[in-house]
């Protein structure tokens, strides 16, 4: 049998709005078209996200809805050092893809499990063209999150795709440099 206590957290947390936010980062220089591959491939995330250790395929195939990935390794601004050792505790989650459309160059994805307390978390990440580069958004949407406040959860976001989005761009940036360094884009 439940306690009372129980029953009216779960009953306050169903009646708790969820938390909502988005980030956005702008790339000077790189096209959407430049930056989209390296978001579509949804199991190579570990390339770019930040303290992101793993990302592999769990089911499905990349780019597919339905295909599962399980990323680890992250940490989170509710981690706490013990001392001067970190956290011996492994971050990790499993992603499911839900939606996908190359031609908007945005897809969705939940988080089906882990170990971060995110329940009901889903997000949309597009990438939208602009004149002078491309700008990255993400919308995410997650029931209130244990130990977190939501200020937290924005700043994880947010300075994670700035990170990813400076990666992108200086991967881009950098194979541009290079075949202009080879004489191919010369006429």
């Amino acid at each position: 049998m439940e306690s009372s206590a129980n029953v009216a957290t779960s009953e306050m947390k169903r009646n708790q709005r969820k938390w909502q936010g988005q980030a956005c980062a702008d790339l000077a220089g790189p096209k959407a078209d430049q930056i989209w591959p390296f978001l579509e491939d949804f199991f190579g995330l570990d390339k770019w996200f930040p303290t992101l250790a793993t990302c592999a395929q769990v089911e499905g195939v990349s780019g597919q809805p339905g295909c599962v990935r399980y990323c680890a390794g992250f940490r989170t601004p509710v981690d706490r050092d013990v001392g001067d050792a970190e956290t011996t505790t492994l971050n990790w989650t499993k992603q499911k893809l839900l939606s996908i459309d190359p031609a908007e160059k945005m897809f969705s994805y939940s988080i089906v499990d882990g170990n971060v307390g995110f329940n009901s978390y889903v997000s949309t990440v597009q990438v939208v063209a602009k004149e002078d580069g491309c700008r990255i958004v993400w919308h995410y949407e997650v029931e209130p999150v244990n130990g977190w406040k939501p200020e937290q959860l924005d700043q994880f976001i947010g300075s994670g795709l700035r990170v990813m989005a400076e990666r992108m761009e200086e991967a881009v940036l950098g194979q541009s440099k290079n075949r202009s360094d080879s004489g191919t884009d010369l006429i």
